[in-house]
């Protein structure tokens, strides 16, 4: 009954089942993994940030460039306050707001973009806080530049004067007539009574969007190991069923084409002998009409 095992069809399904189903497993494992590692990136980004705000803030350029160890570092900067920039389409506990972005100039010319906190509403310059004159000395916690589009930062493009959708040297360099440090600070406590802004975790860590994406495609891949069981099994019970069919004597597909075939053949011979009765009348009416013309002339 099972000797349709040993068909060519039959091979090359079973080849396609003992192949798809290690390599699914694969796959499902290895997105598995990814998340795996992204929440442990979340856990070690977490005890990174509270053992940092107790440590020591170091001069900037010992933190640069910014990575995922020198996220959220404690860092210190000196120099003067110089444009002000309003960052629209910023969140703070489901409240929407804005951030008031000071560009800060060092000695050496270059500036650090310094959040000096957050305010709700519509961004509006009359609502931020005038900047200190003269020398400060700021600290705060590192972050990298951001991308438009990504982690909260909007993809818009076209702002209005005094106002900037990301904070990364690429989109501030557009708008101010001097370099900018490709990073920026937050300062711990929120300057003129705004509020803080938190520490950010570095792109593509941490449970974000893409995260639950790698959780996403384990469950597919691991879906699609019982899709190709379930399908086998199927397969198998339709091709047992139609050979016990076939030992009980009841009609098969061949049967069927061979009795389709019959009909055809009957239908054939019907449509012949309707030909030849056809030819046969026609001679008939031949026959008739010379006859008549003999007689003509007879008479």
């Amino acid at each position: 009954m099972y000797r349709f095992l040993l068909t060519p069809r039959w091979w090359g399904i079973n080849v396609f089942v003992v192949l798809a189903i290690p390599f699914c497993i694969f796959m499902g494992s290895w997105q598995l993994g990814r998340f795996e590692d992204r929440v442990q990136d979340h856990e070690t980004a977490s005890t990174q940030h509270e053992s940092t705000r107790r440590e020591a803030a170091r001069p900037l350029t010992e933190l640069l460039p910014v990575d995922k160890a020198t996220v959220g570092e404690q860092t210190t900067v000196t120099g003067r306050y110089d444009d002000q920039l309003l960052v629209p389409e910023r969140k703070l506990d489901d409240r929407e707001g804005f951030y008031v972005l000071t560009l800060l100039r060092t000695d050496g010319g270059e500036a650090v973009p310094v959040v000096r906190g957050w305010l709700p509403g519509e961004p509006d310059p009359a609502k931020a806080p005038a900047p200190p004159t003269g020398e400060v000395t700021v600290t705060g916690a590192l972050q990298a530049a951001e991308s438009p589009g990504a982690n909260g930062v909007s993809g818009r493009s076209g702002w209005p004067a005094g106002q900037t959708g990301a904070i990364s040297a690429a989109t501030l360099l557009n708008l101010v007539p001097y370099d900018v440090y490709d990073a920026w600070v937050t300062l711990n406590e929120g300057d003129s009574g705004m509020r803080a802004v938190p520490v950010s975790e570095p792109q593509n860590t941490g449970l974000d969007l893409k995260a639950f994406q790698n959780l996403g495609y384990t469950g597919e891949w691991f879906a699609f190991v019982g899709f190709v069981v379930f399908m086998w099994f199927r397969l198998l019970r339709r091709e047992v069923e139609l050979a016990r069919d076939a030992e009980l004597g009841l009609v098969t597909r061949d049967d069927e084409n061979a009795a389709d075939a019959g009909d055809a053949g009957d239908a054939g011979d019907a449509a012949d002998a309707e030909d030849e009765k056809n030819a046969g009348a026609a001679g008939d009416a031949g026959d008739e009409e010379n006859k008549g013309a003999r007689a003509g002339l007879v008479s």
